[in-house]
């Protein structure tokens, strides 16, 4: 008999943190979460997501075993903003076993309905600003920093619950010596080219770290507004997410473009910390875990392009290829093998067209599903 509890408890929370090791135990690709920051993402005290909206944690048990987990989601800035009547579910993990999938989603449905709402959609860990979409090719291979990763069954249980694709999200994989250098070469025309139109980049000055958030959050805000899925992410919001991405950051792979200096654009790549959170068990840092973290990042070899956002009225200027080939020279200089560019939404045809030109082939898809209830 399966039961869902709802988390109660600081007791519960770390059980519902603690699942996927058990789950994943076996699993060579899988890499844990850092369990401070997955402790601070789901505290609805000091996180700044509930600050406006909701949700609420699930376990579910088979006898004393937990079997499975799941997260309910209101997310009210996202229904505001896009008049969708989609709740959310995210933070989905389970056993290879139907019933136990169909009694969490069951939980979910019920409590969106609750709140009038109509669809369900996901996953989405509070939104797509956040970790989000289910892993449907690429198991190959571990997940880079920030991206999800799941068993390969988690599609058909999903697909039988009802679930229909909303959105697929691509990952490209570019090695740095299948950049061609004459792309490398043609970036210094092209930010003379911009220079010109007033245009200039430059790397973030993280001796100013707090003045530069507030010019990227325009950016984030002005660039993504139109995307699929997109509900922007509140100051509080935006910089909480800065204040942990500080730590690991290379200002080298940081750039922000601003016209007579108004921010136009930024771009955000990160080293791999996956690599060396690898070796971590079960997230923790203490009381070793901070010196296996600080020795394995000598291993990092590849790089994340997380995000890249141009200002409507600047998009077909060259920055994005300039972005992109400062990213790649950079990760060639630092010895690095490889660059991920992810997660692109697959009708963004720009922005795929621009990786395509330099060689970027995709690698792994995510998916995000929906479903009326």
């Amino acid at each position: 008999m399966i039961e869902v509890r709802k988390v109660q408890d600081k007791k519960d929370l770390k059980k519902f943190i603690d699942f996927p090791h058990e789950l994943y135990a076996n699993d060579e690709n899988y890499v844990p979460e850092l369990f401070l920051a997955q402790k601070d993402l789901l505290d609805k005290k000091s996180h700044p997501f509930f600050q406006h909206s909701e949700a609420d944690f699930f376990l579910a048990y088979d006898n004393a075993q937990i079997v499975g987990r799941v997260a309910a989601v209101k997310n009210n800035n996202y229904l505001e903003y896009t008049g969708d009547q989609s709740g959310k579910f995210g933070f989905f993990d389970v056993i290879e076993k139907y019933e136990v999938a169909e009694a969490l989603l069951d939980t979910v449905a019920e409590w969106q309905k609750e709140r009038g709402l109509t669809k369900l959609a996901g996953p989405e860990n509070y939104s797509t600003n956040e970790t989000c979409g289910t892993l449907i090719e690429g198991f190959d291979s571990p997940p880079t920093i920030m991206m999800p990763y799941n068993m390969p069954y988690y599609k058909e249980f999903l697909e039988e619950y009802g679930f229909e694709k909303d959105m697929d999200l691509l990952s490209y994989k570019i090695l740095t010596k299948d950049v061609p250098d004459k792309l490398i070469r043609m970036s210094d025309k092209i930010l003379e080219r911009l220079n010109g139109k007033g245009i200039t980049i430059r790397k973030i000055n993280l001796k100013k770290f707090s003045e530069e958030i507030d010019k990227i959050i325009q950016i984030y805000n002005s660039a993504w507004e139109k995307n699929w899925g997109f509900v922007p992410m509140t100051d509080a919001e935006f910089k909480h997410a800065a204040k942990d991405m500080k730590q690991i950051v290379d200002p080298d792979f940081v750039l922000i473009a601003e016209h007579n200096g108004n921010p136009i654009g930024f771009t955000l790549s990160i080293p791999d910390m996956n690599i060396p959170l690898k070796k971590l068990k079960r997230g923790r840092l203490l009381p070793f875990g901070i010196f296996k973290l600080l020795y394995h990042k000598k291993d990092i070899d590849r790089v994340r392009i997380v995000t890249l956002g141009i200002v409507e009225g600047y998009r077909k200027l060259g920055i994005d290829a300039y972005f992109y080939m400062k990213a790649f020279e950079e990760a060639k200089r630092k010895g690095m093998n490889f660059g991920e560019a992810s997660w692109i939404l697959e009708n963004n045809e720009m922005m795929n067209k621009a990786i395509e030109n330099i060689n970027g082939k995709v690698y792994k898809k995510h998916r995000l599903f929906k479903k009326a209830i």
